[in-house]
């Protein structure tokens, strides 16, 4: 069993927890795919839940063991919406500050789930030094995303429902704050051992993929990537550690393979994704002699799309 922050039974308890609308997400073969990647290839779908995105199985966990009655958070767009959504369903006051350049149907869909949002002029860890400091402000929970062990845990529910459909040669998850990665590559390394864990990451916004790779923290002066959800600068020692226990290879990829990844869940499995969904297939993409004839399992954990730049991806 990996040396993680991360408990294997605190995380079968949590699906006690988890509103049952965000477990057992489909997961199926894609043989569309297979016939253009060269591979088999599962999806694991994350978007069809109310916030259109894994978040809600972490953010679930973090408003069950809430204390206060408010919270706050930094989000890219999928946090704060899966944390509105919770925080509304127990009513807990939530409030969100994201950078104002992020994509407006995530920003819309925050308000419309009733948290209160702040907007930054600036990128990611800036809305995460302001959430920083209104917590402090107000004396609530902040709620960190992959450094607070529910939003890993919560992620990691996805791991144990991999784990009992498998067996795959390899799962494929996208790499950002890494909630997501540790909490699935923890499950998988505890249950299926024999499973390469192979995380993703956009090659403009690489600092979790570098500092696992230099095996401490290495931060970038710029995230620059249509991944919104992906693109933070500054790792978390604690989520590092974490990873560096469970992920088998961590690979970057090309913004030109990422729309290609987008455009190939459009074209042969009929999906909408992000681009932080379409990581996965990028790395498929960019070398398929390492995947060819193997089973593959891609997480596709983000649907919610700014329509123009969307259209613009998938047509070009």
């Amino acid at each position: 069993m990996p040396e993680t922050r991360l408990d294997l039974g605190r995380i079968r308890a949590a699906r006690r927890v988890i509103d049952p609308v965000f477990l057992e997400s489909p997961l199926y073969r894609c043989e569309p795919l297979e016939r253009v990647l060269g591979c088999r290839v599962s999806i694991k779908l994350e978007t069809a839940n109310p916030v259109r995105s894994f978040k809600g199985r972490g953010t679930e966990l973090v408003v069950h063991g809430l204390a206060g009655r408010a919270a706050v958070c930094a989000s890219a767009g999928n946090l704060g919406q899966a944390l509105a959504l919770s925080g509304r369903s127990r009513g807990i006051d939530v409030t969100v500050v994201a950078s104002r350049f992020a994509p407006a149907a995530k920003l819309e869909r925050i308000r419309a789930l009733g948290a209160h949002l702040e907007l930054v002029d600036g990128d990611f860890e800036l809305a995460r030094e302001r959430a920083v400091a209104l917590a402090k402000e107000r004396g609530v929970r902040l709620v960190e995303d992959s450094l607070d062990v529910e939003t890993c845990e919560g992620a990691a529910t996805i791991g144990l429902e991999l784990a009992a459909a498998g067996p795959f040669d390899a799962v494929l998850v996208a790499l950002g704050g890494g909630a997501l990665a540790t909490g699935v590559g923890h499950v998988l390394k505890t249950l299926a051992p024999g499973t390469e864990v192979i995380t993703v990451q956009p090659a403009g916004a690489p600092a979790m993929t570098l500092s696992w790779r230099a095996r401490r923290v290495v931060t970038t002066d710029t995230a620059d990537t249509i991944a919104d959800g992906v693109a933070g600068r500054f790792p978390i020692r604690e989520v590092l550690d974490d990873l560096l226990a469970v992920a088998d290879d961590a690979v970057l990829v090309r913004e030109a393979s990422i729309i290609a990844g987008i455009r190939l869940f459009l074209e042969h499995a009929g999906l909408v994704v992000e681009p932080s969904a379409a990581l996965g297939l990028a790395a498929i993409l960019e070398d398929r002699d390492r995947f060819a004839g193997r089973h593959v399992a891609t997480i596709v954990c983000g649907g919610n799309v700014d329509l123009p730049a969307y259209r613009g991806w998938v047509g070009s």
